[in-house]
């Protein structure tokens, strides 16, 4: 999971980063790289917050009445200790 929210934080980083570098050698305007690497940021930023919100968020249940239950989604790191 941990590689996951790297991954999700670096490819928009990267990418955003090498359009505009290529982008800035297209129209020979160097410093294009650093607005692109900063929405690079931030799209990671966000992609990185919506991945943790799916984990944590809440899920809904119905029991056999048709009463909604919420449960809080497990995580593989939330697992019971043994004694």
């Amino acid at each position: 999971m941990v590689m996951q929210f790297g991954i999700n934080m670096l490819v928009p980083i990267l990418a955003c980063t090498l359009f505009g570098a290529w982008l800035g050698e297209k129209l020979q305007i160097s410093w294009l790289a650093i607005p692109f690497f900063v929405i690079g940021a931030l799209a990671g930023m966000r992609n990185v917050f919506i991945f943790a919100r799916r984990i944590y968020q809440p899920k809904a249940h119905s029991d056999k009445d048709g009463n909604i239950i919420e449960e809080k989604e497990k995580v593989s790191s939330d697992v019971k200790k043994t004694q």
